[in-house]
């Protein structure tokens, strides 16, 4: 959500973000600075009913207390109703996006950054990571579609070991301090390396913490549970963002870090027909997500430390990939800088997106009244970055294709060799 303040004063700023992100459901603003006004008044009455309230009962004024009173009701009632509809209109605001982001309507927008690594050149066609798959017995999706459906899996034998190998390697990397700070210098970066701290966050989310996080839309993407009304998470950082909601954080204990690993679910319902082998878009899948809290003086560095260890993993698994940053038509609303990877899968002879970093600023942290007191005594909202650590499906699909031998076994990456006993997956 926006600072109102800053809507009024920056009304062009704020119209183009709406036509760049293409809002679909645009707001006048006319509209929103006139019930902002109305609201302010309205609490302005009340304020001053309720000193006239306090001199009445000071004056022992019975029945002028009496009509004070029903007055306070009636604004009251009033102010309800016209809170509501300054929310409902304040909540459909896109963030602002930065500076450097591209103006485009679709991800043929996007910008590519950087590219990092050597394709692999075979002396023989590459294979779909499904092909490969299916061959070693590694990935089940025949069995798994008469239990739970289309687009669902069973991870088997020596790849469910490397998804568990990827998970321990990527917590490895985020909870230790000397690889933070060497990230943190090969990146040029001045941050602090505090560590993340792991955690294990729930799958499902309550539909009002959801809207609060600006992230229940698409809800056709969504797996809603009626009986219960709750949703599952899309990914990790939905539950991780809102754990600090409507709390003040001592500002010494900022950034605050978390990696968190799980599940994720998602309906794919704008993707019929896409991708339907294998893993690669499938409903289920599982990811170990970054979020942090941070000042807001630091929060552009924070995001380049997420990408550098995103960066960091992908060349620690000798993965060739390219870092986008994201058009206004293609990011998300609640995102001021987006930055994406995406790797190389020569089987499909083209760059998939595997990993995003989101940095909000204050968007999310304002719905979620997660604030801070700043050196002036002031009451700040933090700001709230989140980023893929690993997408492990993806990254599973990534080493299969580019480590593909031959004879049809796959190479295990050397840095998941010490978790996995072992150099090559085989028949």
């Amino acid at each position: 959500m926006l600072d109102i303040k800053f809507i009024k004063e920056n009304r062009d700023i704020v119209e183009q973000a709406i036509k760049n992100k293409k809002v679909i459901k645009a707001v006048d603003l006319d509209e929103l600075i006139s019930v902002y006004e109305e609201r302010k008044d309205l609490k302005k009455q009340l304020d001053e009913i309720n000193q006239k309230r306090n001199v009445a009962a000071q004056n022992r004024a019975v029945e002028e207390g009496i009509s004070l009173k029903k007055e306070v009701a009636i604004i009251e009632a009033k102010l309800v109703d016209v809170e509501k509809k300054y929310i409902s209109l304040m909540i459909l605001l896109p963030n602002i996006p930065s500076a450097d982001t591209p103006v485009g309507k679709d991800e043929s927008g996007n910008k590519v950054l950087r590219q990092v690594g050597e394709k692999p050149v075979f002396d023989f066609k590459p294979k779909e990571h499904w092909e490969l798959g299916v061959d070693l017995g590694l990935i089940d999706n025949e069995h798994a579609a008469n239990v739970s459906g289309a687009r669902f899996t069973y991870l088997k034998g020596d790849l469910a070991m490397m998804q568990f190998a990827l998970l321990q390697f990527g917590l490895e990397t985020v909870t230790n301090e000397d690889t933070l700070e060497k990230i943190k210098n090969d990146a040029g970066l001045n941050i602090s390396v505090k560590p993340f701290t792991a955690i294990v966050p729930p799958v499902f989310i309550k539909p009002a913490v959801f809207n609060r996080m600006a992230r229940l839309e698409p809800k056709e993407e969504r797996y809603y549970i009626p009986a219960d009304d709750l949703y599952l998470i899309g990914s990790a950082e939905h539950t991780l963002g809102p754990i600090h909601m409507d709390e003040v954080i001592p500002v010494e204990k900022l950034p605050i870090r978390y990696a968190g690993y799980s599940s994720a679910f998602r309906r794919e319902a704008g993707a019929a027909g896409k991708d339907t082998r294998g893993i690669l878009r499938v409903h289920q899948f599982d990811k170990l997500e970054l979020e942090s809290f941070c000042l807001p003086e630091n929060s552009y560095q924070e995001q380049e430390l997420m990408v550098a260890i995103q960066e960091y993993i992908m060349k620690a698994l000798d993965l060739p990939y390219q870092v986008m940053i994201v058009c206004t038509g293609d990011m998300g609303i609640p995102d001021h800088r987006q930055i994406d990877i995406e790797t190389w899968m020569p089987g499909q002879n083209k760059y998939r997106e595997t990993h995003s970093a989101d940095l909000n600023t204050t968007y999310q942290s304002r719905r979620l009244n997660t604030r801070f007191k700043n050196k002036d005594g002031k009451m700040d909202f933090v700001h709230m970055n989140d980023a893929t650590a690993i997408a492990i499906g993806r990254t599973l699909i990534a080493i299969m294709e580019n480590y593909q031998q031959a004879d049809g076994s796959i190479k295990v990456p050397k840095v998941l060799q010490k978790y996995m006993g072992k150099s090559v997956i085989s028949k």
